[in-house]
């Protein structure tokens, strides 16, 4: 049987012992079994064009099969699949939350789940909930615990989210909402918080338009439309002006530093005012420690 130790990966062939690189090396099997040995390997594995070398992923296991035909050394390979991403990110109205969710979700194809817009649909529904909802939502406060923990659970244990990951976009944002969550057992693995400046972020939120045809959300100086025809369908959402978002920073502020305080061994502090490509830099760095750090537990678990 193979062993992983922190230096790479112990095979054992043939009653003997070898030691192998870390995940991401290449392994070549001897020459004498390597037609046998192929036939065994996943096809998972690549061969290289010039030898009979066989590449590794970081996430799979060597192992010696004891079932083998044949006397010659053969190898098989066990893959464990890593923990999906659990990700949170907060930050203030227009911070930026929405572009860098684009971003993630595009190259980590997680499953974007935003509180606003799980919201903002019950409320276009007329459900009870809804006008409950709209109403807290008009005089820039928190809507109750009973109506947002429990659409946001629902959500996040549909099977999209569980197999491939979520990335769950302004929630919890308050410390009563943060304990709630955790009774339901959602420990994010990072905790993202966007920091823009106040008279930046008023300056954003009162310039945006939403165009209801697309859903896209454009800017009238930073993102403008691409057309007059878009342009003149384009809508302000009733929470977007001035006086409301003004409303709902104060409330922001009031609530973020406890939040934190629940999630503050996996908070990564992120600087909203720069450009797009720089804050996802940011993010992305610490999203790819983060797999490669999931991919060797789930190795050593193997």
């Amino acid at each position: 049987m193979a062993a992983i130790t922190s230096s790479g990966v112990i095979l054992k062939v043939a009653g003997n012992s070898q030691q192998y690189p870390p995940p991401f090396a290449t392994v070549c099997p001897p020459s004498s079994a390597s037609a046998n040995s192929s036939k065994l390997f996943s096809s998972q594995l690549s061969f290289s064009s010039s030898n009979s070398c066989l590449s590794l992923r970081s996430n799979q296991t060597l192992l010696s099969p004891r079932l083998a035909k044949s006397s010659s050394p053969a190898l098989i390979v066990a893959s464990a699949k890593p923990e999906p991403l659990k990700i949170m990110i907060s930050g203030a109205p227009a911070s930026g939350k929405g572009t860098q969710c684009e971003l993630i979700t595009k190259k980590y194809d997680l499953v974007h789940v935003a509180a606003g817009d799980l919201l903002r649909a019950e409320i276009a529904s007329g459900s009870e909930n809804g006008k409950r909802a709209k109403e807290y939502m008009e005089k820039g406060q928190l809507v109750p615990n009973e109506i947002v923990v429990v659409m946001v659970k629902e959500r996040l244990l549909q099977p999209d989210a569980q197999e491939n990951g979520w990335l769950l976009d302004g929630y919890p944002r308050s410390l009563l909402q943060a304990t709630a969550f955790m009774e339901f057992d959602f420990q994010p693995d990072l905790f993202i918080l966007l920091e823009v400046p106040e008279e930046l972020l008023v300056e954003r939120v009162v310039g945006r338009r939403l165009d209801p045809v697309t859903g896209r959300i454009y800017h009238l100086r930073y993102s403008p439309p691409e057309s007059e025809e878009i342009a003149a369908r384009l809508t302000q959402r009733f929470d977007d002006t001035e006086e409301k978002v003004k409303l709902r920073l104060r409330t922001h502020h009031q609530n973020v530093e406890a939040v934190l305080s629940i999630y503050k061994d996996v908070t990564l502090k992120v600087d909203g005012s720069v450009s797009k490509e720089e804050v996802f830099a940011q993010i992305d760095s610490a999203l790819t420690k983060l797999l490669d750090r999931k991919a060797i537990s789930g190795s050593l678990a193997a």
